[in-house]
């Protein structure tokens, strides 16, 4: 039978695109230890923030690496 002559009327529709796909939610990425330099400003605004401060670094992190262009 052609594409075309299959009838997907009772089929369910997709719940999820994968871009609207959660890390964190199924999908938790390996964290690797590392040692870096920031300004003393930047880290106490970010401690600031309390519990949680490098978590909430890793997900600044993380949209700055999917907004940036590729190739910089």
């Amino acid at each position: 039978m052609p594409d075309a002559k299959i009838d997907y009327s009772d089929a369910p529709e997709s719940q999820m695109a994968p871009s609207e796909i959660h890390v964190g939610r199924f999908y938790r990425p390996i964290k690797q230890l590392v040692s870096i330099r920031v300004d003393a400003d930047v880290l106490a605004w970010y401690r600031a923030r309390g519990r949680g401060y490098q978590t909430f670094m890793n997900q600044a992190l993380r949209r700055a690496m999917r907004t940036d262009a590729p190739g910089r």
